[in-house]
């Protein structure tokens, strides 16, 4: 059996954050969903669970990061194209999410960085196969690896 991830986010609004989420191509998962927080499924092995900020807080005693303001993780998702990059990150800029950089090409890799109407950090990027060995010097130079 495959190891499924579940990434737990805080929200604000649940329902900004189906609108947004659903219209990156998520779907909802009714039976992990209640009024406190909705899990929206990627595919068969990644959940993101977006939870009501004080139902969250239950879940620790640390201080939830508001991340509107500070960055506390991102997560990154491999997209079959670039087309399929820009695709995704438009849409959730119409529906509500914002770009916080410009998009940006190693060569290598294309990535663009998107931030949910919460501030939650997102990436995706498109890796083109030549390039796992064309480039392996720039990307450990660009990632810091080198």
């Amino acid at each position: 059996m495959a190891t499924q991830l579940f990434v737990s986010l805080p929200t604000s609004d649940l329902e900004r954050s189906a609108r947004f989420y659903t219209a990156l191509g998520t779907t909802i998962n009714e039976t992990f969903s209640d009024q406190n927080g909705t899990c929206f499924v990627w595919d068969d092995n990644i959940f993101f669970m977006l939870i009501k900020r004080e139902f969250f807080a239950t879940f620790t005693d640390k201080p939830i990061v508001d991340p509107a303001v500070a960055v506390q993780t991102s997560h990154s998702f491999s997209r079959p194209s670039r087309e399929e990059v820009d695709r995704i990150v438009e849409a959730g800029v119409a529906a509500g999410g914002a770009e916080p950089r410009p998009a940006q090409d190693f060569g290598f890799m294309y990535m663009r960085d998107l931030d949910d109407p919460d501030g939650n950090s997102l990436g995706f990027l498109y890796s083109p196969p030549e390039a796992e060995d064309d480039d392996e010097a720039r990307a450990d130079e660009v990632l810091g690896t080198a």
